[in-house]
């Protein structure tokens, strides 16, 4: 296993791979592969199952999480990128927000057995309504295909994230505007971000792992 330039994200023939917690010994999260080497048990970390892992694939490199950050991730689902995040910040903790009563079972059956990962039913759209469970966050991932990603993760930004910390917005082209092509509806939200004074670091086409997608990394 070779380490990456984010702490806790190994690569190995290409592939990526986290470090799961002894305390989760021998159980994956979505019947993905474990391997062990030198002692230490590996999940792969599949980059068509996970949009982060997509964009490390496609070069992704300079994100600021640490083994002991604060995540606020909305729109969890049942938890398959959750479940890789919790692996890297081993000290740190992931708020995770979900919307959907169906994604919420499962993703619950996740946080039994990983203890760093917090569940939220609630909607992104009104991040006031987690603020008594929510701190100050240092990086905030959203992952919503709704019309109004960039509106959605603006408030919670304003709502959430400390000074210096990160944001990745992973945007769905068709939920924008299924008559845009995917580039133009990537311009849309970026000059959105950019007129609510945001500061684009990257942006990087999923292709070929997650069709019409794009993650877009904000610098602060």
């Amino acid at each position: 296993m070779q380490p990456t330039d984010v702490e806790g994200v190994f690569k190995k023939q290409d592939k990526l791979f986290t470090i799961n917690p002894d305390y989760c010994r021998g159980i994956g999260a979505y019947n993905e592969k474990i391997v062990t080497q030198d002692g230490i048990e590996y999940r792969s970390w599949n980059p068509y199952r996970s949009k982060l892992a997509a964009a490390m694939s496609k070069g992704l490199h300079n994100i600021n999480i640490k083994p002991d950050s604060k995540i606020l991730y909305l729109g969890a689902a049942t938890g398959t990128t959750v479940s890789h995040i919790s692996d890297i910040v081993k000290d740190g903790i992931v708020y995770a927000v979900e919307n959907s009563p169906v994604a919420m079972k499962k993703l619950l059956q996740l946080c039994k057995e990983r203890r760093n990962i917090i569940p939220i039913l609630s909607d992104a759209n009104h991040p006031d309504k987690y603020a008594t469970v929510v701190p100050p966050v240092d990086f905030v991932y959203q992952d919503v295909s709704q019309r109004n990603q960039p509106e959605i993760f603006r408030k919670n930004i304003e709502n959430y994230l400390k000074e210096k910390g990160q944001g990745i917005l992973m945007v769905k082209a068709r939920s924008i505007d299924v008559s845009l092509k995917p580039k133009k509806a990537y311009e849309l939200v970026t000059n959105e971000l950019k007129e609510n004074g945001f500061k684009i670091d990257n942006l990087i086409d999923l292709s070929p792992y997650e069709k019409d997608h794009a993650a877009i990394v904000l610098l602060f």
